[in-house]
């Protein structure tokens, strides 16, 4: 039964988020009821009741017919203490010892000698916190890793390698997790910086003959954060350098966090030995945010900016702005511009001038008829069964489908949809709805529907 149970886990989440929880998960003992399961630390256990709760009730409900009563066997195993011996200095000049040059208490470190956490700059973006970096279906993953990781910085998911297109929200994340751990972890010393410029300090670094200075000062980091580290590919002498970086790092327990356009098995002009260890912790995918998502993102602004806009406004432009974070900051932006150089009013008008500036606006709204059409023919069923009384399977199914979706991407109101499906009433609508929001959340099958229904119409 708890394979049973783990399969459904399976299907329900993807197999990166399996693998960073469920992976971990033993089953212990069952019995009148009681489920008792180890994990391998308190880490999990918390990671796990966070964010799978409520798969795991219903999962337990389907599996065992009753309610469960979960209990947790937690199995912390302590890493052992490593010990390094370095031999006696016995020259007058610094010790190379497997390629890394060794220090000892008593030697004066002059350019090597790290500045203090005060002194070192962050280089943070203060503005990127989590506090205004809002949570969606996009993001959800990436964003509760980001915060376990700022709680416990270099004890689970190192290296967190964060990839997805540009505009989605990486740069900001990484900030949120850099000024988390400050805030949690004054005595950390936490550092951002892009790729490009790590490779300008390296060359810098060549011309001056300082290359032993520049990883060394790398190597007192404790959690370092790069951006936008595809911009290392074909640059030899920057990998190696990282490469040397990265092995410290990661050997003495520091966070390194790393952002992306593509996944890791993407990246053409980097060497092997460093794919293979940006693959050896976590890798989360941001996609592009959802249309209930970017509402939210330009609400969260519009509140905390202080403006004053319509919500028709911010629903057309979280419709028809789809790719990027940025175009709705900078349609945001325009907006204001042009009302206080035109002395007017921020409305629909004023929206339809600025818009055609950032996108390709669909003049057509997509309507119920026209989802009720593309769910009929992908599932091969006549429209006139839609809005029929039958109540069979699947016509009942793909009814309660062509609702929740007819919400989701339509301005419809309940009743407005209702009418357009054969007549039904406010609560079948709402029933419809909360009947497959169920179902999204624990059947591939309804999510991989909605899907390609969505490809169909081209959402």
């Amino acid at each position: 039964m708890w394979e049973e149970c783990l399969q459904i886990i399976r299907d329900n989440i993807s197999a990166e988020q399996y693998n960073v929880s469920f992976a971990y998960v033993d089953f212990f003992a069952y019995k009148d009821g009681n489920l008792c399961i180890s994990v391998p630390s308190d880490f999990i256990k918390d990671f796990i009741e966070s964010n799978y709760s409520d798969l795991m009730r219903k999962t337990f409900l389907r599996v065992f017919g009753t309610k469960i009563r979960l209990y947790y066997k937690v199995l912390e195993v302590k890493k052992p203490k490593t010990e390094v011996t370095v031999e006696a200095q016995t020259t007058n000049g610094p010790q190379i010892k497997n390629g890394q040059q060794v220090r000892f208490a008593n030697e004066s470190p002059d350019l090597l000698m790290a500045p203090a956490v005060s002194d070192l700059d962050s280089q943070l973006c203060l503005t990127y916190s989590f506090d205004n970096y809002i949570e969606g279906k996009s993001n959800l993953l990436a964003r509760s890793i980001g915060q376990s990781i700022a709680e416990h910085p270099a004890k689970t998911f190192n290296p967190f390698f964060v990839h997805g297109p540009s505009g989605c929200g990486k740069t900001h994340l990484v900030n949120a997790i850099g000024l988390r751990i400050k805030e949690l972890h004054p005595e950390m010393r936490v550092l951002y910086l892009s790729a490009h410029l790590f490779t300008v300090q390296y060359m810098d670094a060549v011309k001056q003959n300082k290359v032993t200075d520049f990883i060394a000062f790398y190597q007192t980091i404790d959690t370092l954060i790069i951006d936008d580290i595809h911009e290392l590919s074909g640059k030899t002498g920057t990998q190696q350098a990282f490469f040397h970086i990265f092995n410290h790092l990661h050997l003495n327990g520091k966070q390194i966090i790393l952002t992306c356009d593509r996944p890791p098995i993407a990246i053409a002009g980097l060497e092997e030995r460093l794919l293979t260890r940006f693959k050896w912790g976590l890798q989360a995918e941001i996609e592009k945010p959802t249309r209930s998502l970017r509402f939210d993102i330009l609400s969260a602004k519009v509140h905390h900016d202080g403006l004053r806009i319509p919500n028709t406004v911010l629903e057309a432009i979280s419709e028809n702005v789809k790719d990027s974070v940025r175009d709705l900051e900078g349609i945001i932006n325009s907006l204001m511009a042009f009302s206080v150089t035109w002395n007017c009013e921020i409305d629909m008008k004023l929206l339809q001038k600025i818009l055609p500036k950032f996108v390709e606006v669909r003049d057509k709204k997509l309507t119920v008829d026209e989802i009720k059409e593309k769910a009929c023919k992908f599932f091969k069923v006549n429209m006139s069964d839609i809005d029929s009384r039958c109540r069979k399977q699947p016509i009942a199914y793909i009814r309660q489908l062509i609702i929740y979706i007819a919400s989701e991407y339509t301005e419809s109101s309940h009743l407005q949809i209702g009418l357009s499906i054969g007549g039904r009433n406010h609560a079948t609508v709402i029933h419809s709805i909360n009947q497959i929001k169920d179902l999204v959340e624990t059947d591939e099958k309804t999510r991989s529907d909605i899907h390609e229904i969505e490809k169909l119409l081209a959402i």
